[in-house]
């Protein structure tokens, strides 16, 4: 079986690879294991909350807390852990976390992500055609999934598309 680590980050010079970890609806935080190259339960989310998109990572990245990228694909598909999905970036939300192990404040943006092959959503080129709401919204899910795992998550601000392709692209 192939490692869904290795796929490449990059679709085509504007889009890029989505490996969902978590569906849309999903009470527990799933985690990719490239050791045993299955998903794992990481966490349950807080009692009452549910991913409201699709979450996962981005093939062949590297976050600064070692991981991944992180991406949420804002769409209102389900799909299923394991599933790749070819998107764009709509935009990136700034995180800060602190790190469970040394304790150090670091980075750890979220890719925000719509399906190429999702029409509905076509007219939709930035955070901002969302509206306010959503990004409220989505700010809210990633503090309160983080209550209970002593992380200290705080919002930096909001990115365009082009900030997240560049994080996408390892900052080139």
């Amino acid at each position: 079986m192939a490692d869904l680590s290795d796929l490449p980050a990059l679709a085509s010079n504007d889009s890029f690879h989505v490996v969902v970890e978590s569906p849309r609806g999903c009470t527990s935080k799933l985690k990719y294991d490239r050791t045993r190259l299955v998903m794992m339960l990481s966490r349950p989310l807080p009692q009452g909350l549910v991913y409201p998109h699709d979450w996962g990572f981005i093939p062949s990245t590297r976050a600064p807390d070692g991981d991944p990228l992180d991406a949420i694909v804002v769409w209102d598909g389900v799909s299923y852990p394991g599933v790749v999905i070819e998107c764009r970036a709509i935009g990136l939300l700034r995180v800060e976390q602190r790190n469970a192990a040394s304790s150090n404040p670091e980075r750890n943006d979220r890719v925000i992500a719509l399906p190429v092959k999702a029409p509905r959503w076509n007219a939709v080129r930035t955070m901002s055609d969302l509206g306010e709401r959503v990004r409220v919204e989505l700010e809210h899910f990633f503090r309160v999934a983080v209550a209970f795992e002593d992380k200290q998550l705080t919002i930096q601000g909001w990115g365009g598309s082009d900030e997240a392709m560049k994080l996408v692209r390892g900052g080139k």
